[in-house]
């Protein structure tokens, strides 16, 4: 038999396995849907008593991820969806609705009579008709313990000129999925991927429809060739002749029982209409080998659409899987695929240009002042960041940054210009994080909340940034937030105290004068002396193990069985540079 007889044969099976698997999935599944299909009907006769539309100025939406964000494609605003957030002890699941006003910097919250119900991991296109429409196609709810799940396979459309919301209910759709990714391609919504998951089992989709605009009618399509293998979270963007490309994404499988392995796709198709103008259009699928600087595998990152015919990718994260742990690194980085020369590189900022000119002429005049060959010869001034990895007593891998002070004698600029200086090299961005969401008006891309971890630990964020992507030079924090006072219940606490626990936010007072105290505790233990004439950097050096060890009992005994899942923990020197010199004094 021929390569090719193979690989088809090949094809045949997997499709049989994939659709014996849909089958398992979906008897296991129907048990828990029809428990939470209550659920979600109690909380849409909630929202069923809602008559009129109802806009109000509000504060910014709570945190969450995994909604969507979009721009309107008339108005200087963005519209926010859905999403999710957890607290430790309870998954919360939204289908409100937030718009953004950009010129003004404020909220208003959008009360709509028969929304969708709530829902995350959906997607939402927006096209021009009519004033502007929201599409929104599937997601999943899930149940409060967050074990269960419900995954969605409903249409709806958001009519932005009246404010009211439609259920388009059509036959031969998807089935209900998460993670998968849609987009608007001329008259047409496009959906490929995704996922559908129960207690115990789950299936990865690389089917693609296509809902028509016009006729109001779905299509399953069959493009030829060999394309993406099953996945869920991937890139996936429109080029200005319709065809569309497919970057990443995750999927994951069973290697025994109780045992799933994940993988991070890095593989890059694209998928065009073949014959157009015939009656019936063909797809076929074509494997892309785009040049430049690829991203770096990840999972959970955010795509939008930027100028110049160009898609991008924002943050993520990068696990690494063992049986019984996971650990891995956030990203806050940002990646350009040029979709007409097929080809990725990295997003780097600038700088302001007004600001590094000033800095220029400044330097300049102080050099003429104190003679321009003397200023030339002095060595670089202020203090300079020593980043390294150290394994401690218990295996423990650590990242310490530390900062050495330039010395004393060559410090001649003022206090003013040090604050300048180093407002200028620490410039604002977003933290690290995964499951943002993206949107793009102007040439200007807004990312807002998403998550990140450390340890057993999840930070929700409602944080709000924006970039010039024509300029690149600069973050703007247009909302700020910070997570440390954010809501975190433990396992451990009582049923009582999740039942008092309402909303998403508060609660956080009594934990964060515990930690004060505990830290005050920390503070009077004896900590390591400063020998006769030992400089700075000598006594970091040989107090290194004592502030590991410290820093591990900081964090809670879960510290040495799993690693923060920022990768490893940074360990600021402030504290051991402020017992140096206090220790220092005393001697």
């Amino acid at each position: 038999m021929g390569k090719k007889g193979k690989r088809e044969k090949k094809g045949k099976g997997a499709e049989k396995t994939a659709a014996k698997m849909e089958k398992k999935v979906s008897r296991r599944a129907k048990k828990e849907e029809e428990d939470l299909e209550a659920l979600i009907a109690e909380f849409q006769s909630l929202d069923a008593k809602k008559t009129q539309v109802i806009e109000s100025s509000c504060p910014p939406p709570s945190p969450r991820l995994n909604g969507s964000l979009s721009a309107h494609p008339e108005k200087d605003e963005l519209i926010l969806f859905g999403g999710e957030y957890f607290n430790g002890q309870k998954t919360y699941l939204y289908n409100d609705l937030y718009v953004y006003n950009i010129r003004k910097n404020s909220w208003s919250k959008v009360e709509i009579p028969n929304p969708p119900p709530r829902r995350c991991a959906h997607q939402a296109a927006v096209v021009p008709t009519a004033g502007g429409q929201l599409w929104v196609f599937g997601g999943e709810f899930a149940s409060p313990s967050g074990e269960q799940f419900y995954h969605y396979k409903d249409l709806w459309v958001l009519h932005l000129a009246t404010k009211t919301w439609e259920q388009i209910k059509a036959s031969g759709g998807p089935s209900g999925r998460s993670g998968h990714r849609m987009v608007a391609c001329k008259r047409q919504l496009i959906i490929f991927g995704g996922f559908h998951e129960s207690a115990r089992d789950y299936i990865y989709y690389n089917d693609v429809y296509a809902f028509n605009l016009d006729s109001f009618t779905w299509s399953k399509l069959a493009p030829s060739g060999i394309g993406p293998t099953p996945r869920s979270g991937c890139q996936m963007a429109t080029n200005p002749e319709g065809s569309i490309i497919i970057y990443g994404g995750y999927s994951k499988q069973r290697i025994k029982k109780d045992v799933d392995k994940g993988t991070l796709h890095t593989d890059m198709f694209l998928l065009k209409v073949e014959g157009a103008g015939k009656e019936e259009d063909k797809w076929a699928w074509s494997r892309l080998n785009p040049s430049g600087v690829k991203p770096t595998p990840r999972s959970g990152f955010s795509v939008a659409i930027g100028p110049n015919n160009r898609s991008l990718l924002f943050g993520g994260v990068h696990d690494e899987e063992e049986e019984e742990s996971i650990e891995g690194d956030f990203f806050n980085d940002i990646y350009f695929y040029d979709l007409g020369k097929n080809r990725w590189f990295p997003g780097q900022l600038k700088g302001p240009k007004s600001e590094k000119k000033k800095r220029r002429r400044g330097r300049k005049a102080d050099a003429e002042d104190a003679g321009g060959e003397e200023m030339e010869k002095q060595p670089p001034q202020g203090p300079v960041e020593i980043v390294k990895e150290v394994v401690s007593e218990d295996g423990t891998v650590m990242t310490i940054k530390q900062v050495i002070s330039g010395p004393a004698e060559e410090k001649e600029r003022s206090d003013s210009e040090e604050e300048e200086d180093g407002a200028l090299s620490q410039q604002v961005e977003p933290c690290p994080r995964s499951n943002a969401m993206l949107a793009v008006k102007h040439g200007v891309l807004y990312v807002y909340g998403g998550m990140f971890e450390v340890g057993d630990r999840q930070f929700t964020l409602s944080d709000l940034y924006s970039i010039d992507l024509h300029k690149m030079e600069e973050w703007k924090v247009l909302v700020e937030m910070d997570p440390k006072a954010q809501e975190w219940l433990e396992e451990s606490e009582s049923d009582e105290e999740e039942d008092d626990k309402e909303g998403a936010e508060g609660g956080e007072e009594e934990e964060e004068s515990s930690e004060e105290e505990s830290e005050d505790e920390g503070e009077e233990e004896q900590h390591p002396t400063v020998q006769l004439d030992e400089s700075h950097a000598d006594y970091l050096s040989r107090t290194e193990q004592y502030w590991i060890k410290l820093a591990c009992s900081n964090m809670g005994p879960n510290a040495k069985e799993k690693k923060g899942h920022v990768g490893s923990w940074n360990i600021h020197p402030a504290l051991q540079s402020a017992k140096y010199h206090m220790l220092r004094a005393q001697a």
